[in-house]
C-alpha cells in the first residue's frame, strides 16, 4: 500500500502528515518553530525522497533546508544557500518558491524568491546560482512590489525540454525561456491589469499563480489579479475563462495531475474584502479548460467562512483518483481523496497557512 506526504508550511514551522489512506494523517511539528515556511517541495527523483523547506527565521533570516529521512532530520549549508552576489548590492528576504526540475534535468532544483529572482542548483537544492540574465532583463527595474511584497512565486519547468522554464512575478507578469536561460522573454499578451493606465501591458500584470495542464504542456492556466486565463501556446497568448465564476480574484491555483482540462481554484472577493465569495468555503473545477466551472462544496463548513486561501496554500497529488488540498489562514487544512467530491478536515488549529504541498510516496 502506497503511503502520501501532505507539508504543511505555517507562519510558525513546517507540519508533516503521512497517511495510507488520505483520510487519516499522522501529522508531525512543528519542523523550524517560529520561522514562517513560504516555500517547501517534495523531490522524488532522489532514491530517498527529499523535503526542502524554505525557513524564514525573523532573527536569522531566510534559509534553505533539507531533509533525506522524512523530516526526522535536517540539515542546512554551512553558507547560505540562496544568496544573491555582491555585485547585485541586493539581500535575500524571503525564498517564495522551491521547484525540483523533472527528469529532463537531474539534480537541478530551481528557487524563487523576493527580491523577485530565480535561482539554480545543480545538487539537489543544496546550493544556487542566481540567473544573472533574467537579474539583468531591462524591464526587472520596473517590477513593483505586489501586497505581499515582490517575489517570483511560480516557476514551471517543461518535461519536454531542460532549457524551458516559466515563471511569475508579483508585480512584473509572467516571463519565459526555451534556450536555458541565455533570454527571458514577456509572456503576458491578453493579461488585463486594471490599475495600470495601459490595461494591456507587455509586463507589469499582478499574476498571483499559474499551473501546467498534465495532458499538454502548452496548456496553461493562470489567476491574476482580477481575472482567470488560460493559454494554449505556452504563454504565448491568453484568453479569459473566468466569466462563469463567481468572481475571479484569487490566490491558490492547481492543475488535476493526470486529467487534461480540470483545473482547481478558491476565488476570493476583491479588492474590498478579500474574503471567501459569499463567506462560503468553496473550491471550483473546471473539467472543460476553464468553459465552466463547479462549486465544490460537500463536506466544507456551511456557515459564514472567513478562512483565505493563499498562493501556494492549493495543491493535488498524484494518485489516482488525485488528491486536492488546501490551507487556509484560519490554520485549518482541508483535503479531498476522491478529486474534490468530498472534503475532510485533516489538520485545525495551526497557525496562520502559507502552502501546502501533497505527493505520494515510492
Amino acid at each position: 500500500m502506497t503511503e502520501s506526504l501532505l507539508a504543511v508550511g505555517t507562519q510558525k514551522g513546517l507540519f508533516l502528515g503521512r497517511s495510507r489512506d488520505r483520510r487519516t494523517w499522522d501529522f508531525t511539528g512543528p519542523h523550524f518553530p517560529m520561522n514562517a515556511i513560504y516555500s517547501v517541495a517534495v523531490d522524488r527523483r532522489p532514491e530517498r525522497p527529499r523535503i526542502l523547506a524554505g525557513a524564514d527565521s525573523s532573527h536569522w533570516g531566510p534559509s534553505v533546508w533539507w531533509s533525506d529521512d522524512l523530516g526526522a532530520t535536517w540539515q542546512e549549508p554551512t553558507t547560505p544557500a540562496v544568496r544573491f552576489p555582491e555585485h547585485t548590492g541586493t539581500s535575500l528576504e524571503r525564498v517564495w518558491q522551491l521547484h525540483p526540475a523533472g527528469p529532463e534535468a537531474p539534480g537541478v532544483v530551481y528557487a524563487g524568491t523576493q527580491p523577485a529572482a530565480l535561482f539554480r542548483s545543480t545538487d539537489g537544492g543544496e546550493s544556487f546560482a542566481l540567473d544573472e540574465n533574467l537579474w539583468a532583463h531591462p524591464q526587472r527595474a520596473e517590477w513593483a512590489a505586489g501586497f505581499g511584497g515582490q517575489g517570483l512565486h511560480t516557476i514551471l519547468t517543461d518535461r519536454r525540454s531542460p532549457d524551458a522554464v516559466t515563471v511569475a512575478v508579483s508585480t512584473g507578469g509572467v516571463y519565459r525561456t526555451t534556450d536555458g536561460g541565455k533570454s527571458w522573454q514577456p509572456s503576458n499578451t491578453g493579461i488585463r491589469a486594471t490599475f495600470l493606465p495601459d490595461e494591456y501591458p507587455e509586463f507589469g500584470q499582478c499574476v498571483h499563480k499559474v499551473a501546467v495542464d498534465p495532458a499538454d504542456p502548452d496548456r496553461l492556466y493562470l489567476q491574476n489579479h482580477g481575472g482567470v486565463y488560460r493559454s494554449d501556446d505556452a504563454g504565448g497568448h491568453w484568453q479569459d475563462i473566468g466569466t462563469d465564476l463567481p468572481a475571479t480574484f484569487g490566490f491558490g491555483l492547481a492543475a488535476h495531475p493526470h486529467h487534461g482540462g480540470t483545473a482547481y481554484l478558491f476565488p476570493l472577493d476583491a479588492d474590498h474584502a478579500r474574503l471567501p465569495v459569499d463567506r462560503r468555503c468553496r473550491v471550483f473545477r473546471t473539467t472543460d479548460a476553464g468553459a465552466t466551472w463547479q462549486p465544490l462544496a460537500t463536506g466544507l463548513p456551511g456557515e459564514d467562512h472567513y478562512g483565505v486561501v493563499l498562493r501556494d496554500a492549493l495543491c493535488t497529488d498524484d494518485a489516482s483518483p488525485a488528491g486536492v488540498y488546501f490551507g487556509n489562514r484560519n490554520g485549518e487544512v482541508y483535503g479531498s481523496a476522491d478529486e474534490g467530491e468530498s472534503w475532510s478536515l485533516l489538520a485545525q488549529h495551526l497557525p496562520d497557512v502559507l502552502c501546502v504541498r501533497a505527493v505520494t510516496l515510492p
